[in-house]
C-alpha cells in the first residue's frame, strides 16, 4: 500500500507529471479494474459501481485532466475508507 500512497501523493503534487502506467496502477489501487482498450484509450470500471474512466497514453504520459478526474473520484468515494 505504500507504493499506492506514494503514487497518490505524486499525482496530487503534479498531475501533468504522472506516467500513463502509474495512472493505471493508481486506478487499480483504488478499486478500479481494467475493462477494455481501443488504441491508446484504456477504460477502467470501478468495482461495484457503473463508474467508468478513460485514460489515454500520450507518448508514455497521462493527460493531466484524466489524472484530476481520478483524484476527484478517489476524494469522493474513498473518503470513508
Amino acid at each position: 500500500m505504500a507504493k499506492c500512497d506514494e503514487l497518490l501523493a505524486r499525482a496530487r503534487r503534479n498531475p501533468a507529471g504522472l506516467r500513463f502506467v502509474e495512472l493505471c496502477k493508481l486506478a487499480e489501487c483504488h478499486r478500479f479494474e481494467f475493462a477494455r482498450q481501443k488504441g491508446s484509450h484504456r477504460v477502467y470500471r470501478r468495482i461495484g459501481t457503473s463508474l467508468l474512466l478513460t485514460f489515454q497514453d500520450v507518448r508514455g504520459m497521462a493527460k493531466a485532466y484524466q489524472v484530476r478526474q481520478l483524484l476527484d473520484v478517489i476524494d469522493v468515494h474513498d473518503e470513508g475508507e
